[in-house]
């Protein structure tokens, strides 16, 4: 399975938002966090905040914050918002044209139990499960070693 960068900065937002839940991030903050400009990330906030994912509030003091506790957003509810329109293949697109193997075809039904499987699985995570570490980063092996 592929997902989208769409998904991929929306899920990296979300894990931020996530290590400080009760705090409110700027779009200004979060673009120059994930370097990606202030219009796509405006998209993406429009989505999740759609979605019910997250709150926003314009102005000074404002910014966007978990509109849920982070144990209560599965992930697979989130990629199934993000992703939302963008078929694995073809022909499970709501404008699918008829494909010639339809009805032959021994693929589509395990390409579907596949992307429910995969799903089924992220739905047992919540982002709390997936926040960031507010602690410092540990410095690697080597780097410790050097140390006098």
């Amino acid at each position: 399975m592929r997902l989208t960068s769409f998904t991929d900065f929306g899920l990296r937002m979300l894990m931020r938002m996530a290590s400080a839940p009760d705090r409110a991030f700027s779009s200004a903050e979060l673009a120059a966090e994930f370097d990606l400009s202030r219009h796509h990330l405006a998209k993406i906030m429009q989505r999740l905040s759609r979605a019910g994912l997250i709150d926003t509030k314009r102005g000074g003091g404002g910014g966007a914050i978990l509109a849920r506790p982070p144990s209560e957003i599965r992930l697979g509810d989130v990629i199934r918002h993000l992703e939302s329109g963008q078929a694995l293949v073809v022909c499970f697109g709501a404008d699918a044209s008829e494909c010639s193997l339809d009805g032959r075809c021994r693929l589509k039904a395990r390409l579907k139990a596949a992307e429910r499987a995969f799903l089924d699985d992220l739905d047992r995570s919540t982002l709390a499960d997936i926040a960031l570490d507010q602690r410092p980063p540990i410095a690697d092996a080597a780097t410790l070693h050097n140390q006098p």
